[in-house]
């Protein structure tokens, strides 16, 4: 009998959310049985705050392990009894172990990135970048560039506070100073070898731009972590400019393949997730959340 793990994602909106198919199949595919729920707070008539009643419930009934999405990513963390490093450093938790009664916060998102850069453009340069947005996303993002070896990373973010926030937290973890908050995009971009988008702009919800297309050089790569839709307006720009672009479909990938790996305990074919995941978004209609 093929043995059984209980897992699922909490978040808001997530009702369309492809991980359960890429869980539960690539379950199979190892000879696993993978049940994978979505917990989602808006049905459930919940706000984020509660996601640590939520985690109680769940270890109550038995779950290996959940995701954790947005907005719940750093409430998380008032019901945990430990967390990996990364994830400390990262300051969001977007994985929940659960090891016998104790609940273990991990961050794969920053596994993700990096691995969807390797995959999806690979060779370019990443001296200077720019990071729009410093939330949950945003903070897994600079963590994985400055692993990466950026030289100089600009936080850019509505709040400045928190740009500034994250920026001290990555300097305090990565030798530097490297990370730096800026509200001035237009010279960050001057100088920059690419851009990433972790704000909402571009979803369904959230149409438009996140920054105004003329400051972008032809020379520059474009990164969308959303993929919902695969080509946000900003992908769209950026390529007719002549940038190199990239969704957020990749990362979304990587990053469930190591959270199936911490939820099982088997290491995934994450090539064969990518390919299900590629078929999901050929032969079905975009969800308004993931």
């Amino acid at each position: 009998m093929a043995e059984s793990f209980l897992t699922g994602l909490i978040g808001s909106g997530i009702g369309a959310s492809k991980s359960p198919s890429l869980h539960e199949r690539e379950g199979e595919r190892n000879g696993l049985r993978v049940v994978y729920r979505l917990i989602d707070i808006d049905d459930l008539g919940l706000d984020a705050t509660r996601t640590p009643e939520l985690l109680n419930e769940a270890l109550r009934m038995g779950y290996a392990g959940l995701n954790i999405t947005h907005p719940c990513k750093q409430v998380v963390f008032q019901g945990l009894e430990e967390v990996s490093p990364e994830a400390a450093t990262i300051g969001a938790v977007n994985t929940v172990v659960f090891d016998g009664t104790r609940a273990i916060g991990h961050n794969t998102d920053w596994i993700g990135v990096g691995r969807a850069l390797d995959h999806d453009l690979p060779d370019v340069a990443v001296g200077e970048v720019v990071l729009v947005g410093a939330g949950g996303a945003g903070s897994a993002v600079a963590y994985a560039l400055l692993r990466r070896g950026v030289r100089r990373l600009t936080i850019v973010d509505a709040d400045r506070t928190r740009a500034a926030v994250l920026a001290a937290r990555m300097n305090r973890r990565f030798a530097g100073p490297r990370a730096v908050a800026s509200d001035d995009l237009e010279s960050a971009l001057r100088h920059a070898d690419g851009v990433i988008n972790a704000t909402p702009v571009g979803m369904p919800l959230h149409p438009g731009l996140p920054f105004p297309p003329e400051l972008l050089a032809p020379h520059q790569w474009v990164l969308d972590l959303i993929y919902v839709p695969a080509e946000t307006e900003l992908l769209r720009t950026a390529r007719a400019i002549g940038c190199r672009t990239m969704s957020g479909g990749a990362m979304l990938v990587f990053q469930a393949a190591e959270a199936f790996r911490l939820f099982t305990g088997t290491r995934p074919d994450a090539g064969r997730m990518l390919r299900h995941y590629q078929s999901l978004s050929t032969c079905q209609p975009d969800p308004v959340a993931a």
